[in-house]
């Protein structure tokens, strides 16, 4: 194969089921260094590794990503999050307290902080290999990442200061990772992918402790599917926060915003705080 000729590439890729297989193509080619780096690239592909750990990166918001193998890789329905995010923080006055919680390559934390300019941000990551991605991702714009489960990975003068918490944690359940397609199945961590036997596992756990880590009126953004919605808001409301559902039908994206109360409420007190749960079309309230 001739690094500058796409058809036996397009081809090989085709044959292996790839849908986008002159798109892929041309990346390979783009990346490799000489025949045998091309042949090497595509071999991986082929075998069904996922696109971006092959090319060692990922587009996301504009941004190329780093994405090493073994990664979960960044979807663009995760653009949402990130949508949500800086809608809500833009033209605040002062520099906001970010944090990204189940980080894996830090691209939602990385987008948010380019667009917003100076952010103190915060990344978390219970895998070593995520944490060491988003190291690398994040060192450009000065972020902070943190290895361990949750909120135990953050540091603690960041409790009661957060203007935003947005987490992308798991939420396939898990009787349903073994119909995911083979590149998310075989290539991505199964810890980044289950999210217990309803997906809302890793959720709850996010939702019960967001309302101690944020600021009075700070915002949880949690990512979750169609379907799961429901269960998702109903724990954010549990967690003492108001929740709004927001759909975008396009990317197939769904978002639970929780908004803090902008007076504390006291531990005793919170057990008894509960709010509707409303759905926009996306938009927030």
């Amino acid at each position: 194969m001739h690094p500058q000729d796409p058809a036996p590439v397009v081809a090989r890729l085709r044959a292996a089921g790839c849908v986008f297989a002159e798109d892929e193509a041309a990346a390979l080619l783009a990346a490799a260094t000489g025949p045998g780096s091309l042949a090497a690239l595509v071999d991986r592909r082929v075998r069904g590794e996922p696109l971006e750990q092959v090319l060692g990166w990922a587009g996301f918001c504009g941004l190329r990503v780093v994405v090493e193998p073994g990664v979960f890789v960044p979807r663009q329905r995760s653009t949402l999050l990130v949508e949500r995010a800086v809608a809500l923080l833009r033209g605040s006055g002062r520099t906001p307290v970010v944090v990204d919680l189940c980080c894996g390559s830090g691209a939602v934390g990385l987008a948010v902080a380019d667009a917003l300019g100076p952010v103190e941000l915060h990344a978390a990551d219970v895998d070593a290999v995520a944490v060491r991605c988003a190291r690398r991702n994040l060192a450009r714009v000065g972020g902070s990442v943190h290895r361990g489960d949750l909120y135990a990975a953050l540091p603690a003068a960041v409790r009661g200061r957060v203007d935003l918490l947005v987490a992308n944690a798991p939420y396939v359940p898990s009787a349903a990772v073994a119909l995911l397609p083979p590149e998310a199945r075989d290539h991505e961590p199964r810890a980044a992918l289950d999210g217990g036997p309803d997906g809302t596992d890793l959720q709850r756990r996010v939702a019960a402790g967001a309302r101690s880590w944020l600021a009075p009126g700070g915002t949880l953004l949690v990512e979750t599917s169609a379907r799961q919605a429901p269960l998702t808001a109903t724990a954010v409301e549990a967690g003492g926060l108001r929740a709004t559902v927001v759909r975008d039908d396009e990317r197939d994206a769904t978002v639970v915003v929780g908004t803090s109360p902008r007076t504390p409420v006291s531990e005793s007190s919170r057990c008894a705080v509960t709010h509707a749960v409303t759905i926009r079309d996306g938009s927030v309230t």
